[in-house]
C-alpha cells in the first residue's frame, strides 16, 4: 500500500507558474507515476507520466512544453511543475503511482494502483 497526499494547488493568474506536489508514504523507486486532472463536468484527463525506471516521460498534448513531471532525489515526493498556465488548466489534479505499469499503459488511469486525494488548481484570465 502507498498513501499519497497532494498539495500545492491554488488560484493564480493566466501566465503564472505553480508546482503541485504529492508526498508518498514510501519510496517511489520502481514505481511508475503520473498526474491526471479533472475539470467540473469533464472526464479525467491524462497530464503527465514517468516510467518505473524514469527513462520515459509522456505528456498530454495540451500541456506539452509547459508542464514537467519529476521526483525528488529521495524519491518519495513527486512534482508537477506547471508553467504558462491557462484558464483551461483549471482542474483538480490527481497524483497516482503503480509498480506494475508497463510503458505502453502509462497514459491509462486504469493501470495505476494508488491515488492521491486531488489538489485544486484554478487559473483566472
Amino acid at each position: 500500500q502507498v498513501q499519497l497526499v497532494g498539495s500545492g494547488g491554488g488560484s493564480v493568474q493566466a501566465g503564472s507558474s505553480l508546482r503541485v506536489s504529492c508526498a508518498a508514504s514510501r519510496t517511489l523507486s520502481g514505481y511508475a507515476m503520473a498526474w491526471f486532472r479533472q475539470a467540473p463536468g469533464k472526464e479525467r484527463e491524462f497530464v503527465a507520466a514517468r516510467s518505473r525506471t524514469g527513462g520515459y516521460t509522456y505528456y498530454g498534448d495540451s500541456v506539452k512544453g509547459r508542464f514537467t513531471i519529476s521526483t525528488d532525489n529521495g524519491k518519495n515526493i513527486m512534482y508537477l511543475q506547471m508553467n504558462s498556465l491557462k484558464p483551461e488548466d483549471t482542474a483538480a489534479y490527481y497524483c497516482t503511482v503503480g509498480n506494475r505499469v508497463i510503458t505502453s499503459s502509462l497514459r491509462s488511469q486504469t493501470a495505476y494502483d494508488f491515488w492521491g486525494q486531488g489538489t485544486q488548481v484554478t487559473v483566472s484570465s
